[in-house]
């Protein structure tokens, strides 16, 4: 139970994010799994996608 709300709260939390900021959090993620994306291209992506990796990696790191 305590870990669906971790990951409520993770979600929440990047779901509230502007682009500028899911950007700069995944520009410098620092994790288990190394994120090498160029500024430009994460400029090209949608606020979504954005979303969704970063996601993606504090998920992963959460696990470990």
């Amino acid at each position: 139970m305590a870990v669906d709300v971790t990951i409520e709260t993770m979600c929440t939390a990047v779901a509230e994010m502007t682009k500028e900021e899911v950007k700069q959090q995944i520009l410098h993620f620092d994790g288990p799994v190394p994120l090498d994306f160029t500024e430009d291209y994460l400029d090209s992506l949608e606020l979504d996608k954005l979303r969704h990796i970063l996601l993606a990696a504090l998920l992963v790191a959460q696990r470990k």
